[in-house]
């Protein structure tokens, strides 16, 4: 019998896989949607950086909404250089943050041109800043969003929805 990583004393997983984390981040975003009366719906995977297409009621605004989960709590995302290039005034991200899975995730609501404007100007200082031993930085596609202050969290209005 496999092993799992579920004890009896900590009903809880220790940590899922990443394609579960990510699934389990838009399925909560999803519901929270819900949850405030609007109407969600989670995209096909072959989707380019929209997971949630996102309405009033009344259906009178519509938006996207790009995912990125982690799960351990932390007030930092990794997204690609994509991002950097892909925003629009209806697009938004939703970063969570999953944490113990008996506690409730925590969201932080950030329109895509902050997401855009922030991660180019951070990956900029990070490629000027010396790294270890004083070396250069090495370019990379990867980025790295934070929101240290919770300056987004539930910032559900946001979406002016």
């Amino acid at each position: 019998m496999p092993r799992s990583n579920i004890s009896k004393a900590n009903p809880s997983p220790t940590s899922i896989p990443p394609v579960l984390t990510g699934v389990a981040g838009e399925y909560f975003v999803a519901a929270e949607l819900s949850r405030r009366g609007y109407i969600a719906s989670i995209s096909l995977r072959n989707t380019r950086g929209i997971d949630i297409l996102a309405t009033n009621q009344a259906a009178t605004r519509s938006i996207t909404i790009q995912c990125k989960t982690n799960q351990s709590g932390a007030r930092s995302w990794m997204l690609s250089e994509k991002s950097e290039d892909f925003f629009a005034p209806d697009h938004y991200y939703v970063f969570v943050a999953l944490g113990p899975a008996t506690e409730r995730p925590r969201f932080h609501i950030v329109p895509s041109e902050t997401v855009a404007k922030f991660i180019t100007d951070s990956h900029q200082r990070w490629l000027r800043a010396p790294g270890k031993g004083g070396r250069q930085h090495i370019d990379s596609a990867m980025r790295n969003f934070k929101d240290p202050n919770d300056t987004y969290l539930d910032r559900w209005d946001l979406l002016g929805l």
